[in-house]
Order: C-alpha cells, then sequence, then structure tokens
C-alpha cells in the first residue's frame, strides 16, 4: 500500500453493520486517510438481526437498546471517523466521485463503498393505522407498543422475520394468525423436508396459520382491523405487520451510470460496474455468486464480511474474488435454525436424525452431480460446526451426511 493510497479519502453511505464495519476494518488494517460514514437514520449504528431476535421481545430498556448499538461515541472518537447521522444520500456523480446529499451539500471521496442496504417492501395495505413493517429500531419500538397491548395481530408473510416477530407476539400473549399464500412458506428456506416440522412448532405455541391464502385487503384502524383474505375470509384484529421482502437502497443512485438489477450489481470482488473506485456492500451489493449467478443476499454474516474484504481490498489493494458463507440463523421460540451454504433447486437432499424422536436434525443439500453445497440444522450447532468445515473442504453429500450421523449417538450441543 503507497502512502498515498493510505491517504485516500473513504466515503461510506449507509450507517448499518457493512458500513460501520467496513470504518473498524479500515483502520484496523491500516488506513491513515480521512473516513466518512453517513446515515440516513439519526441513530447511532445499530444491529438489526435483534431487533426480531431480541429486543423485539425485551423490555425497552435503555440498557437493552444500547447494548445493541454497533459502536459507541468513544470508539468513533479513536477511530477518528467523521459520522453524519440523519443525513441520506441524494445523488451520486461519478465523474466528479462527489455525493449529494438530502442537507443540499456534495461530499468528495477517493474511494466510495455503497452500504445503503434494504428497506421493508412496502405494504400494499396502507389503512389510516395498525398496519406496521420491521426494519428500523423506531419500527421495532411501534410493534412493541403493539404487542405489549396482547390484543391480536395478524403477520402477513411467513419467512424467518414474519415467524419470529410471531413468535414474540405469541411471548406477550397475543392470539396471532401467520398467513402466506405460499402453502409451505418455511421450504423457500430451510428446504421441504423440515418445513412442516417449523409450522407445527408454531402452531404447538398457540399460532394460528393460514397458508396458500393471500391477503387481498386490510381494512379499518388500529385496533378494530379487519384482514381480508383471498377466499373470503376475514380475520380481526388489533395490528397487522407486514413481512413480504425487501426492496435494495439504491432510488438514490439513479442516473448515476452505475448497473442497478435487484441492488447494485458489482463484480466478483465487490466492485460497482460502471465506476472505477466505488464498491457495494451488503444488502444492496448483487454479486457474481459461484453457485447461484448474480446473488443478493440479506444476512448478518454476509455484510459483516463483505465489509471486511472491501477494507482489505481499500487499504491493502488486496485483489480477489469474494466468497460467501452463506451463513444465515434464526430463533423460533427455543428451537435455533442455522443454514450454510445454499439449497440447489435442482439437486436432492439428505436427512440426517430426527426432531420428533431427538429434538434435532441437520439436513444436507447436493447439487445436481452430488455434491454437498449447504445445510440447515435445527437444535444441532455440533452438526453445524462440523459442516461449515466439511463444505469447505468439498466433498459429496453422502459423505457429509456420514460425517454427521457419526455425531448422533452423542448429545446434540
Amino acid at each position: 500500500m503507497s502512502d498515498s493510497d493510505a491517504a485516500r479519502h473513504v466515503v461510506i453511505i449507509g450507517a448499518s453493520l457493512a458500513g460501520t464495519r467496513t470504518a473498524q476494518n479500515l483502520r484496523t488494517i491500516g488506513h491513515t486517510g480521512p473516513i466518512t460514514l453517513v446515515g440516513a437514520e439519526a441513530e447511532l449504528p445499530y444491529d438489526r438481526p435483534p431487533l426480531s431476535k431480541d429486543v423485539l421481545k425485551s423490555d425497552w430498556s435503555d440498557e437493552v437498546v444500547e447494548g445493541n448499538r454497533l459502536i459507541t461515541p468513544t470508539e468513533l472518537d479513536e477511530l477518528d471517523v467523521d459520522l453524519r447521522l440523519g443525513i441520506a444520500a441524494t445523488g451520486l456523480d461519478t465523474v466528479a466521485r462527489a455525493v449529494r446529499l438530502a442537507d443540499s451539500t456534495t461530499l468528495a471521496y477517493d474511494v466510495l463503498v455503497i452500504a445503503t442496504g434494504a428497506a421493508a417492501r412496502p405494504s400494499p395495505w396502507r389503512p389510516e393505522s395498525g398496519v406496521l413493517q420491521l426494519r428500523t429500531l423506531d419500527d421495532a419500538r411501534a410493534i412493541a407498543e403493539r404487542l405489549a397491548l396482547r390484543e391480536p395481530v395478524v403477520v402477513v408473510g411467513g419467512g424467518f422475520i414474519g415467524t419470529e416477530i410471531a413468535a414474540a407476539a405469541i411471548g406477550f400473549g397475543c392470539p396471532v394468525t401467520v398467513v402466506d399464500p405460499v402453502t409451505e412458506p418455511m421450504a423457500r428456506l430451510v428446504g421441504p423436508e423440515i418445513a412442516s416440522s417449523l409450522v407445527e412448532l408454531h402452531r404447538a405455541n398457540g399460532a394460528e396459520t393460514r397458508f396458500g391464502v393471500g391477503v387481498v385487503d386490510i381494512r379499518g384502524t388500529a385496533g378494530d382491523l379487519t384482514v381480508v383474505l383471498d377466499d373470503g375470509t376475514e380475520l380481526a384484529a388489533s395490528t397487522a405487520v407486514v413481512g413480504i421482502g425487501s426492496i435494495p437502497g439504491t432510488d438514490w443512485l439513479a442516473g448515476s451510470g452505475l448497473t442497478l438489477e435487484n441492488g447494485v450489481v458489482t463484480d466478483g470482488g465487490l466492485r460497482a460496474v460502471g465506476a472505477d473506485d466505488v464498491y457495494a456492500i451488503g444488502d444492496v451489493a448483487r454479486w457474481p455468486h459461484a453457485g447461484r449467478g448474480l446473488h443478493r443476499a440479506e444476512h448478518w454474516t454476509n455484510a459483516s464480511d463483505q465489509a471486511r474484504f472491501v477494507a482489505a481490498a481499500i487499504a491493502q489493494g488486496a485483489e480477489a474474488e469474494y466468497a460467501s458463507s452463506d451463513y444465515v440463523w434464526s430463533d423460533q421460540y427455543d428451537w435455533k435454525v442455522h443454514t450454510v451454504g445454499h439449497r440447489d433447486p435442482n439437486g436432492t437432499s439428505i436427512l440426517v436424525g430426527d426432531l420428533a424422536v431427538d429434538g434435532r436434525v441437520a439436513v444436507v443439500h447436493a447439487d445436481a452431480a452430488g455434491d454437498a453445497v449447504g445445510v440447515v440444522t435445527v437444535n444441532w450447532v455440533r452438526a453445524l460446526n462440523q459442516a461449515r468445515r466439511l463444505l469447505m473442504t468439498g466433498g459429496s453429500a453422502r459423505s457429509v451426511a456420514d460425517q454427521l450421523e457419526q455425531l448422533a449417538p452423542r448429545a446434540a450441543a
């Protein structure tokens, strides 16, 4: 790394996990130039997974909220990072190397890191009040206030976020119904082999499920909502929480010359296609994944890994192709669901263990050639750790499953 490289001004747009970790990693690696971190929210950077996993279920004490901060003011001072909060980016001029901000100022950069994440896909149903979505700390606060009323809740969307919110609502004592147009929504996340077990978990804990049925309307106001399904059923609710996916934060990049297709398209080194010295990381980045083609991932681990990768590329001139671990986890009541790698829709899967008998299970995913490409575990951390090592070394799905079987006689972690 030359002295001139070390002195470059790095501007990071997006002050969530990916952006904050990039700034921290740059300093750790030895970048001495100025770093500016810009965030649209006025909140000090915070971790998002705990919004549904922990914070939503907490007592909302100051200690709980502050415990989920990614960085403290003291740490920012020590890192010598210029943090600008409550200011959204509104435009990018890659020729002039400048970012336009919502306060009518421009910010020049030598290197730009785009980490603007993704926002909840807007609900198509917008009554005067009572319909909420989860993406920010303020969103979590608003949902927690409604759950504390212990009144009926309808969750629209049966993915990990929706079911984590449903579990939190059950914990508060709310009657809960989860609605999804897909018959087995969990199959998208863990595969059909154990999807039904996760559905039964929610039912066993008191949640009603209406799967294979869509929502056509939500009307009324908070405390007195009617959720209308496409089979004519009407569900009464005090609150509806809508989790129907996300959209990448790219609106501000219109006209920038970057390639925007369900995110900022990058090369294998996470450099944005269409500009020099511009990187995209985290939920907003769409990069060439070895097993999935152009891919955008909304995973905590992916955002953290990409931040570390890009910091090395900027500070050390590292030339490499980014390889994702594809590691995701979810808390479903007292069950721990972990996935690593991916599931090939053209491949097969092997089940190891039995949830009903042992209380834990693993599913090994194979591609069309029979090679292991991913593993899902439920309540079996020892198998997860072994699977991560085995996937790194390669091999057939059968061999991975056989080695995980050897763990079965011992008590699961």
